[in-house]
């Protein structure tokens, strides 16, 4: 019997990148998006290269209160049993915090935080009750760093990667594993949503969303508990620990502005 996936953002970008790799490693699917039309188009491209699969397509906006939990309880209406849950969806609120508008800061909150806690604690009971499961949730090279013009998306992140980190401990011993995918700056959609394709950060060479989802995929795969994609990215994250928070604010400001 096949093992079933659950992707949230899977329409677009490392979400559809991720449900890609498991189609062809006949994962069943559930695919998680708000945009209706781009999730039915990414299910016709799933079906097209894996005709055998079984595909729900749920949309969904995860800045609602209870959607995590509707998402949960199609998957037990449905004795969906879930193996593999990726956790990929976000948004990014660009600019100054008390310029930006406190409804997107609040509904970045939402999806970023709330819905993935609460989407990790639901499906995460199941798969110790059975003894095997395995999480990944989508953080980013801002997880390891305060970030101006970014701070409420890096606070979010910061979040994932604690979260993540420490219940991977709790988990040790259960068959259950939880990986923590930090990527740095990705071509995709999500930088022109987030008005941030013009920034320094992405003047230069990005990743390919297909580079950061096998990355990704393979971490998963090994049990790891965090993946920092890229070299560049590695060697920043890494000497983030050895500079004064000053010098780390100052350099992400003069990242995050316009180029």
């Amino acid at each position: 019997m096949n093992k079933t996936a659950l992707i949230t953002g899977a329409s677009s970008g490392i979400g559809l990148e991720f449900a890609k790799l498991l189609a062809k490693e006949n994962y069943n699917l559930v695919i998680i998006s708000q945009n209706e039309s781009n999730l039915e188009a990414a299910k016709m491209l799933l079906l097209r290269a894996n005709a055998n699969l079984k595909i729900w397509s749920i949309t969904k906006d995860l800045s609602f209160p209870h959607s995590a939990e509707e998402i949960y309880d199609f998957t037990v209406k449905n004795a969906i049993k879930i193996d593999v849950l990726i956790n990929n969806a976000g948004i990014q609120v660009y600019g100054p915090f008390h310029t930006v508008d406190l409804d997107a800061t609040l509904r970045l909150i939402h999806i970023n935080l709330i819905a993935l806690t609460k989407l990790t604690r639901l499906f995460m009971k199941d798969m110790v009750k059975r003894g095997t499961g395995k999480i990944l949730n989508v953080g980013s090279t801002g997880s390891f760093q305060p970030v101006p013009l970014n701070a409420a998306y890096c606070a979010s992140k910061a979040f994932v990667l604690y979260l993540s980190e420490g219940i991977a401990e709790e988990l040790k011993g259960t068959g259950v594993t939880i990986t923590t995918l930090c990527p740095g700056a990705t071509k995709s959609q999500f930088a022109i949503k987030s008005n941030i394709e013009n920034i320094k950060l992405f003047s230069g060479r990005l990743l390919a969303p297909s580079v950061v989802a096998s990355a990704g995929y393979k971490a998963l795969l090994k049990g790891k508990r965090i993946v920092v994609v890229g070299l560049l990215n590695m060697i920043t994250v890494a000497l983030i620990r050895f500079l004064p928070s000053p010098l780390v604010t100052k350099l992400g400001m003069k990242l995050m502005q316009k180029a």
